[in-house]
């Protein structure tokens, strides 16, 4: 009875062994989850490890803390539309297809075309889940760009960029069903979309724990109006001085529907800061959510943001500081307007408390994923993948340069090449006219043009300019502000 005992249990321990090493197989095996959160019209100053002295962002802090945090990462451009299709395509705004914030009636944005190959798309190859939860502005409602067309297993959010000014909206998109809120309707704010669509990152981690997944988590947060929920508001009144109130439509037209100006807001100070409370505490929802699955040592979590910051709605950028001490704003190609806070967190390979110098850009997303996916790149991208940087191993390809368009106040381009930082203006009216020139070593607020003393330089960039833009009929240099913003 012993004996039989004995190799019952040699058994049972050897088939549990035997489990337990396939599954450490598969884990090992199994590429890792992505979560890529990416801020709406925050700048490089607005979180507290980046320099942000009146309020403190204890979870991105963390995430800086425990991975490594770039000081010379940009976004696509200084707008919504085209900084994420940039980031989506792997392309600069001189080549990618949406280049603008237009308005499409009857809602969303200029759209995608079905020839265009997304992150998402890509990683689907590989086996990933694919979510994107918040603001999308890349194709309205059943045209080639709306995202269920774009490889994205659920979308749930805004479509409309335009209708996202708003926290307390009528409406959000569930894939192609359009979700009523009649709570917030005659002007009410009962749900605030932020937390209902927070709710919804949460569903999506817990519903695909058990395959790999990529997350794109493209809040709102905090682009104008400036509102935040009760509880949030409370933590932060009384705490930035004498406040000036936002007037906006709701008090100058009775009636005013919620369809994209900004709502009035007494305290826009407090607001803002509130706002950026709201994400830091989802930052730090969606890091336990991952930690109490036991995928937080299998995930890349990115945060960023899309853009400078803005001025919209009553927000005092000054005051702030919010761009880090750089020139510019949202609409700026100086380096206030597209350089961003970047930070990534990957345990055992991306070593903790590691601040880079290395120069990225958004459209090096997509290389840099499909290279963790063990999926092949698109033909035409922009981006080279930034692993190298990650994890240490390996050689970094560095890019010769950047470059950047911008469609509205009449056009606007701008190229970085080492330490050479070149701004083009009035491009719908004077596309040959004077360029701008900085050395960011020497003056990293570019504050002193410098294309007079450096010709040679200048000459180099003009080449780049005419090399990297390449015609769109959809998108020209105007000069009047492109809507849908």
């Amino acid at each position: 009875m012993n004996r039989k005992y004995t190799t019952l249990i040699l058994l049972l321990v050897s088939t549990c062994c035997g489990v337990a090493f396939t599954q450490t197989q598969r884990q090992v095996k199994r590429p890792p989850n992505i979560v890529f959160i990416l801020a709406d019209d925050l700048g490089y100053g607005d979180v507290s490890c980046y320099g942000q002295q009146r309020f403190r962002t204890p979870h991105i802090d963390r995430l800086a803390t425990e991975g490594m945090k770039f000081t010379q990462a940009y976004a696509g451009t200084a707008v919504c539309s085209p900084s994420r299709s940039s980031l989506f395509t792997g392309q600069h705004t001189g080549r990618t297809p949406v280049r603008g914030n237009i308005a499409v009636p009857p809602e969303g944005q200029y759209p995608l075309p079905d020839s265009s190959v997304l992150i998402p798309q890509l990683l689907k190859q590989a086996g990933y889940a694919t979510g994107c939860f918040g603001k999308w502005g890349l194709g309205g409602p059943g045209t080639s760009g709306d995202p269920v067309n774009k490889g994205l297993d659920e979308f749930f959010g805004y479509n409309s960029q335009t209708l996202a000014h708003n926290y307390y909206p009528y409406h959000l998109w569930h894939n192609r069903e359009k979700i009523m809120l009649p709570e917030n309707r005659g002007g009410r704010s009962v749900t605030y979309a932020p937390d209902l669509i927070h709710q919804k990152t949460l569903a999506f981690i817990d519903q695909h724990k058990d395959q790999p997944f990529a997350l794109f988590v493209t809040t709102v947060i905090p682009h104008a109006e400036m509102v935040a929920p009760p509880a949030h508001m409370k933590r932060t009144i009384g705490k930035f001085g004498p406040e000036k109130p936002y007037i906006g439509p709701d008090t100058a037209a009775p009636g005013f529907a919620k369809s994209g100006p900004y709502l009035s807001q007494p305290y826009p100070q407090a607001a803002f800061a509130a706002m950026v409370l709201v994400l830091d505490d989802q930052v730090g929802q969606i890091m336990a959510k991952l930690k109490q699955l036991h995928l937080d040592d299998n995930t890349i979590v990115v945060f960023t943001s899309d853009n400078g910051p803005s001025d919209e709605g009553g927000k005092n950028s000054a005051y702030f500081n919010s761009s880090g001490g750089f020139r510019g704003l949202k609409r700026d190609l100086y380096e206030g307007g597209i350089r961003m806070p970047f930070v990534v967190r990957w345990p055992g390979h991306v070593k903790p408390g590691v601040v880079s110098s290395q120069m990225i850009a958004f459209w090096d997303m997509l290389p840099t994923f499909t290279e963790l996916a063990g999926v092949k790149n698109p033909t035409r991208i922009d981006g080279v993948s930034v692993v190298p940087t990650l994890t240490g191993k390996g050689t970094q390809q560095q890019h010769p340069y950047l470059y950047w368009e911008f469609y509205e106040q009449g056009g606007k381009v701008a190229a970085r090449m080492q330490q050479w930082k070149a701004v083009r203006l009035n491009m719908a009216t004077a596309p040959n006219g004077p360029m701008e020139l900085y050395d960011l070593t020497a003056d990293p607020s570019e504050r002193h043009d410098v294309a007079k003393q450096h010709p040679d330089v200048v000459a180099r960039f003009e080449q780049i300019f005419t090399k990297e833009h390449v015609p769109s009929p959809a998108f020209q240099f105007v000069a009047k502000k492109s809507n849908g913003d």
